[in-house]
């Protein structure tokens, strides 16, 4: 199993530099093989919101971008809930300086290592602390 972390969604689903590019990997992808997590629908609309206040996307072009990531998740992506469990991992994760993890990525990863799906990101830090807590990574 692939799971993906916020960025690549947000990055496939507005205008990114990488947009192009993480499109035509997803679309290379099996479908019922990605997975997201509750975590990446709230970090889905925080992101639009961030987007959308500070003038990187217009209201019509942040409402588009959300429809398609509903209809993503409901119809194509594997879902994940966050247990008790997951968070009690991050914020062993969390705990570790040298991971230099934030809150939200460091949940990411302890879903990946609950399930041992393989974290898709985009984000160079995050994909360098996931091997020193047994998670791997695709780097896009």
């Amino acid at each position: 199993m692939l799971y993906l972390d916020t960025s690549v969604l947000v990055c496939a689903l507005t205008n990114e530099a990488d947009t192009e590019k993480v499109q035509a990997w997803l679309a290379g992808q099996v479908a019922r093989e990605l997975q997201i997590s509750d975590w990446v629908v709230t970090e889905f609309s925080s992101a639009l919101s961030i987007k959308l206040r500070t003038g990187q996307m217009g209201a019509e072009h942040r409402a588009a971008s959300l429809a398609v990531f509903t209809r993503l998740a409901a119809e194509t992506l594997d879902v994940l809930p966050v247990e008790r469990a997951s968070f009690r991992r991050a914020a062993g994760f969390a705990d570790q300086p040298a991971l230099n993890l934030r809150a939200g990525d460091a949940l990411h990863l302890a879903l990946c290592a609950d399930t041992g799906a393989k974290l898709c990101t985009l984000d160079r830090r995050l994909s360098e602390a996931a091997p020193q807590v047994g998670v791997e990574t695709v780097l896009l």
